[in-house]
């Protein structure tokens, strides 16, 4: 999937055109695991994506290929399995895709509407990163370095995005640490910032 050429999709309102290869008319990922999350809302009428936020998680913290991220993100968290599932059970949240240590791709919530995954935010001054933002979870922690295969899927899923929405610029790429400083610090010290944005380059110019 990764190493194949997309045509660009153009939006247009709450509707999206998608060419063939693109992501569907509903904004799903076609070549993406589809697990629909209950967490989400529509967009504000007239909204532009134009942010693309890198997130990581764990579940439990430092713990990987568990499944328990689709469950959180689902609200269906087994608090009997870990006492740290009690202390976030009641939490309603989502992203728009989550990108496991094997590369695997999962989509809980549509492009075109509003992942719960910001929280308090803002980026250049302009708040609600959620109502203008397309949110990536690592699977991952700030201080464990993320897979080979990580990197391939987040580079092809971001030229696809910024396909999609050409207003997401390398410029408008950031982490949550970069929108809710202070109060995140993922994707954290781990992340190759330059690895990502020179391989994102890359694929854009061929």
């Amino acid at each position: 999937m990764m190493g194949a050429i997309f045509p660009q999709c153009v939006c247009r309102g709450r509707s999206v055109t998608f060419h063939q290869g693109c992501m569907d008319s509903r904004g799903w990922l076609t070549a993406a695991t589809r697990i629909p999350s209950p967490n989400f809302n529509q967009r504000p009428p007239g909204t532009q994506v134009s942010l693309l936020v890198i997130h990581n998680i764990s579940l439990p913290p430092g713990e990987f290929g568990t499944g328990a991220v689709a469950d959180f993100f689902c609200n269906r968290l087994d608090t009997s399995f870990h006492p740290y599932y009690a202390e976030i059970a009641q939490l309603q949240v989502s992203a728009h895709f989550f990108i496991a240590r094997d590369g695997q791709i999962i989509q809980f919530v549509s492009v075109l509407d509003r992942a719960w995954h910001a929280g308090a935010s803002q980026f250049q001054g302009v708040g609600n990163c959620n109502d203008y933002s397309v949110g990536v979870e690592l699977e991952g922690c700030d201080d464990v370095a993320y897979t080979d295969t990580q990197y391939a899927a987040l580079i092809g899923l971001t030229r696809q995005l910024r396909q999609t929405f050409p207003l997401i610029t390398h410029e408008r790429i950031c982490g949550h640490e970069h929108i809710a400083p202070g109060r995140k610090t993922d994707p954290g010290s781990a992340f190759d910032w330059p690895r990502y944005l020179e391989g994102v380059a890359q694929h854009t110019n061929r």
